[in-house]
C-alpha cells in the first residue's frame, strides 16, 4: 500500500493506491482549466515540497473503509460503497522511538510540518496525516448537518485510521482546528493517547463564556450581519481561491509571502521554501470542497466552540501540554481556564517570536518545546530536565 523512499533527496513516486480513488482527471491542460488544480497537483506539490526533508519517509494511502463497522450508514452519510483514504507520510526513525502522530489545523495539510519533520524524527517516530477531506486524502461529499455528525466526521474517521496502521498507543499533536480534533478524539479514546500536545488549540470557549460584547456589536451593523450570513452560509475562505480561478495561486502566493515573513529568528522562509509551501497550499485549497465545509457546525461566527472543549475539561484522561506562540491569535488563557478544571498533568509553554503557525515562525524553538513537554518519554532523566532557555510557562 506504500511506497518507501530512499530518502527525500530520491525521486519519490506516487503510491499505486491513491489512483483508485482519485476521480478521473480533466483531459485538458491545466492552463486551460478555470481552477488550476488536481488530486494529482495535491500530490505532486506535497512531494516536492517535501524533498526538503532530509530524512527518509513512506508516503501511503490508508485505507479506512466506506463506513464505521456494523453501521448501515456509509462514511459522510453517503449512500456510496466507494472506500476512503488517508493520506499518511511516516518518517524513520530510531529504533524504540515513540510515536508522534500529527495533525493539521483547518485550511492546512500534513506538509505544514516540512521544517519540523527533520528534527523531530531524531526523537519520535513521526507520523503526519491529512484528515478526511483535506490535502491528499479523500474528499468526499460533506454531508452532514449537525455539530456532533462533524465531529464524527474527523473522530471516526481518525480512528479508522488507527485501526487501519494497528497503532496502540501514542503522543498524539494537534494544531488549531487540529487541536480541537485531537483533544475530542482523546476524550473519546483516551486508552490510544499517551500525551496530548495541543499548538494553538481552536475551540475552548463559546462566544456566552468569552463574553463577546464587540461581537454582538459588530453583528449589528451591515458589515457584521453580512459576514455573519456568509458564515452561516458556509461560504468559506477556499471559496474565494476556487472563484479567482488562475488568479488563485498569485493570492495564495501574496499571502503566504507576507504571512510567514511576519515572525522573523533569523529563520524565515527561503525563497524555495516559499514558492513550495505557496504551490502546495494552492492545491490544497482550490481542491474539491469537502472537510472545510465543517466550518459553521464547529464554530459560530467569530471561530467560538459550538461544543466548547472548556466544557469537557474536568473530564480529561491524558497528560497535556499546550504550546502557543508569543504571537498566537489564540488565547492561551483558554488554556489556563481548562488546566484549573482538570484532574491531569498539564503545562502551557508559550514560544517567542512565533504566531499561530508557532512551527513555521520559529521551528527551533518549537522543537525545544516539543521535546521538553515530551521528556518523561525521551529523556532518561527527564526529572532534571528544565524549560529551555527563551521558553515561559504561563
Amino acid at each position: 500500500m506504500a511506497e518507501e523512499l530512499g530518502s527525500s533527496a530520491s525521486a519519490p513516486t506516487t503510491t499505486s493506491s491513491s489512483s483508485s480513488w482519485a476521480k478521473t482527471r480533466s483531459l485538458w491542460p491545466s492552463i486551460l482549466r478555470w481552477i488550476p488544480t488536481s488530486v494529482d497537483h495535491i500530490i505532486a506539490a506535497e512531494k516536492r515540497l517535501l524533498f526538503l526533508v532530509k530524512t527518509p519517509y513512506v508516503v501511503e494511502q490508508v485505507n479506512i473503509g466506506s463506513g464505521p463497522p456494523g453501521s448501515k450508514i456509509r462514511w459522510f452519510r453517503s449512500t456510496s460503497d466507494e472506500p476512503r483514504f488517508i493520506n499518511t507520510a511516516t518518517f524513520q526513525s530510531k529504533e524504540d522511538s515513540p510515536t508522534l502522530v500529527m495533525v493539521h489545523g483547518y485550511a492546512a495539510s500534513q506538509g505544514f510540518f516540512f521544517r519540523n519533520f527533520d528534527a523531530l524524527a531524531n526523537r519520535f517516530k513521526v507520523i503526519a496525516i491529512d484528515q478526511l477531506g483535506w490535502g491528499g486524502s479523500s474528499r468526499p461529499d460533506f454531508t452532514c448537518k449537525s455539530t456532533e455528525e462533524t465531529e464524527a466526521w474527523f473522530i471516526d474517521s481518525f480512528e479508522e485510521w488507527r485501526k487501519a496502521k494497528n497503532l496502540g498507543s501514542f503522543i498524539l499533536l494537534g494544531h488549531s482546528f487540529g487541536g480541537y480534533v485531537a483533544a475530542k478524539y482523546a476524550l473519546k479514546h483516551p486508552e490510544h493517547v499517551q500525551h496530548l500536545i495541543l499548538v494553538g488549540p481552536a475551540g475552548f470557549s463559546s462566544e456566552s463564556e468569552s463574553k463577546s460584547e464587540w461581537l454582538a456589536k459588530f453583528r449589528e451593523t451591515w458589515k457584521g450581519a453580512v459576514l455573519n450570513h456568509l458564515w452561516e452560509s458556509n461560504f468559506t475562505p477556499q471559496k474565494v481561491v476556487r472563484g479567482l480561478g488562475p488568479w488563485g495561486p498569485d493570492l495564495v502566493h501574496r499571502y503566504t509571502t507576507a504571512r510567514f515573513g511576519a515572525y522573523s529568528t533569523g529563520e524565515v522562509l527561503t525563497e524555495e521554501e516559499s514558492k513550495l509551501l505557496s504551490d502546495y497550499v494552492y492545491h490544497t485549497l482550490a481542491a474539491k470542497a469537502s472537510g472545510e465545509l465543517c466550518l459553521k457546525y464547529i464554530f459560530s461566527f467569530g471561530a467560538f466552540a459550538r461544543m466548547p472543549l472548556i466544557q469537557s475539561a474536568s473530564e480529561w484522561k491524558v497528560p497535556t501540554t499546550f504550546i502557543y506562540g508569543f504571537e498566537d491569535w489564540m488565547n492561551y488563557q483558554g488554556a489556563q481556564e481548562a488546566r484549573q478544571r482538570m484532574k491531569v498533568p498539564c503545562e502551557i509553554i508559550r514560544v517567542p517570536q512565533g504566531g499561530h503557525f508557532v512551527f513555521i515562525d520559529n521551528p527551533t524553538g518549537f522543537h525545544s518545546a516539543m521535546f521538553y513537554a515530551c521528556r518523561r518519554y525521551i529523556s532518561p532523566k527527564p526529572e532534571n530536565e528544565s524549560l529551555p532557555e527563551g521558553l515561559t510557562f504561563a
